[in-house]
Formats: C-alpha cells, structure tokens, sequence
C-alpha cells in the first residue's frame, strides 16, 4: 500500500467534512466553445466541481473531455461523465490518459443511454464493459496497472465516483448495487433526481445500515423544476425518476410568471430536507440546460460561501492500492 494526496478539490472538500455542491453542464451540438464557457460561468463560485456530460441521451455532442478543458482553462473543477455505450475498454483508458494529461482529475463512470434514444438510433453498441467494470477499471489505472495487468508509470490519479437510482425496481436491490459499485472502487455516488423524499429516506436508512456512507460520499440529486408541465412529464413519462403528488399540485397552483422561481424553491426544500438524512455528504444539482438557476438555489439554500481550497485543512492522505 502506498498514501496519496486527494486528486481533486471535490475530494478536499468530501474529505475536510465540508457539505459538496456539484452542479451540470451539457457540451453544445456543436463546435462552438463560447458556449461551455457562458455555461460554466455561474456555476465556478457557487459549485465544487461540475459535471461535464458524455453525449448525453445518446445526442452527438462536443467531447466531455474537450469541453472539460476549457472549463478548466477558465478557473473550474470538471467532473467528467465516461460511458461504456460508445467506446471498448482500450479507447476508454486511452482516453482517461488524455484526460488527465489536460488537468482532469474527476471521473463519473456510467453505463451510459442506448442509443435508440438518440439521434443516431442505427449506431451499433459496445458496453464492452459495464459501469461497475468500468469503475474497477479506472482504479486499477490509479494503482498503476492498466487493465490486463500491464504497469502504468507514472499512474494518473482519479477521484471515482459512479451514479446510483433509489426509485427504479426492485427498490430493495439498490443498496446492494450501490454496495458492489464500493467494493469495485467508487470514492463517491450522484443519485438519480429526488422529487420522492420519503423514498429516498428508506434507501438511505439501509444504505447507511450497511455501513456504505462510511466508505462513499453520497450526493443526493436535485434540480429545480420549470413548469408544472415538466413536473407532470418527469412524473408520467422518464423511466426510473418518481415525482410526489404535492410538487406537481404546488406547481400547477403557481400562476405561469411564478414557475421558475416556485420550482427553484421546491428544489432549495428539498436541499434541506437532503442536508438531515445521515449519510448524505452533499448535493448534485442537475439544472437541465438551465445553469443560470443554480446560483440563486445555493444562496436560498444557505450554502455559500463555497469553502476555498486555502480554508481546507490538509487531510490525512488515503491508503491505496501499490
């Protein structure tokens, strides 16, 4: 075993005890990079980090690691997503190598939208991996080793973490899912969006039974809602996402020019609610294509100013794999 400093400022934080805020950013469909930085601008100074999607919903889109860059270009954390869907298990490690070589030290593994999703429903699959392999993977890449074994030196250095849904069933197999992503390596976990609080409650309780938040750091997902149309489409019609009765009815009491600041106070409550559930060591704020939101719902929800990296006590370093 050998000790390593955190990767990342996101790790400094989870590991200083400090309550995280992540947020989103969707790369444009197309080559324009003035759009990631208006996009990454009110989400530096009121988020950790932010995550950069992988052609999100199977859509081409600009490369996470390109758009990544030029968020770090412009003073900012990235967190990016890799996907099994569109790449095998050496493109992927050729890629991550890249990545980090640009700054990078953040990844979200996911298995990734089918295709028949997007915009190119006839490309073939690859899900040469899963989201689980791909997590072992990338740790082992951290401790040196690619994945047939081969020695990587010097080893780049990632802060891992994975995604998890409490609302799609069987309910009761989720934790144990979320257990196999710790043993495979996650060093933390974003949550599907919670519209559904009292559910959530009841995965936490046994994700905390087993001892998992002592092993991970579990960000709820959370978002403000536009309109009472999106929460009843959100509610009727995305698989694995639960919305409560009392959202969309407070929703659809709000009168139109009161929406979005009505859903971006549904999303501070529920903030709140996420900052008492034992376990929960921050929140994933997923905007959808509406990162100008972001910045009032930290404020309202009391957590700013985010801690700088010169107000974090140096922590102990981590043992990891040699």
């Amino acid at each position: 075993m050998e000790t390593r400093e955190p990767a990342s400022h996101l790790e400094r934080i989870l590991r200083a005890g400090k309550f995280a805020v992540t947020s989103e950013v969707g790369p444009p469909k197309n080559a324009e990079a003035s759009v990631i930085h208006k996009k990454a601008k009110p989400l530096r100074d009121v988020s950790d980090a932010a995550n950069i999607t992988d052609n999100q919903t199977a859509i081409v889109r600009m490369s996470s690691i390109a758009a990544a860059t030029m968020a770090i270009q412009d003073g900012f954390e990235p967190v990016i997503q890799v996907t099994c869907r569109d790449r095998n298990r050496i493109s992927i490690q050729s890629d991550l190598l890249g990545a980090y070589a640009l700054g990078v030290r953040n990844v979200l593994c996911l298995t990734g939208d089918h295709m028949r999703w997007g915009n190119h429903p006839e490309a073939r699959k690859v899900y040469d991996l899963d989201s689980i392999n791909l997590i072992g993977m990338v740790r082992a890449m951290d401790a040196g080793k690619f994945q047939n074994g081969e020695e990587i030196k010097p080893a780049p250095r990632f802060f891992v973490g994975g995604v998890e849904n409490p609302f799609a069933p069987p309910y009761e197999f989720r934790p144990f899912r979320l257990k196999k992503k710790m043993e495979a390596g996650a060093q933390f976990i974003q949550t599907q969006m919670i519209f559904n609080v009292e559910r959530f409650k009841e995965f936490m309780k046994v994700v905390v039974d087993l001892g998992l938040h002592e092993k991970m750091y579990i960000l709820a997902g959370v978002g403000p809602l536009k309109s009472p149309g999106m929460a009843r489409y959100m509610r009727d019609s995305v698989a694995g996402m639960e919305v409560s009765a009392k959202w969309v009815e407070r929703m659809e009491k709000t009168p139109k020019e009161k929406w979005k600041d009505e859903g971006m106070n549904v999303c501070v409550e529920i903030i709140n609610e996420m900052r008492e559930i034992p376990g929960i060591a921050g929140v994933h704020i997923m905007s959808i294509e509406w990162e100008e939101a972001v910045p009032t719902i930290v404020e309202r929800a009391g957590l700013l100013p985010r801690p700088k990296a010169s107000e974090l006590a140096t922590p102990q370093p981590v043992a990891v794999a040699a």
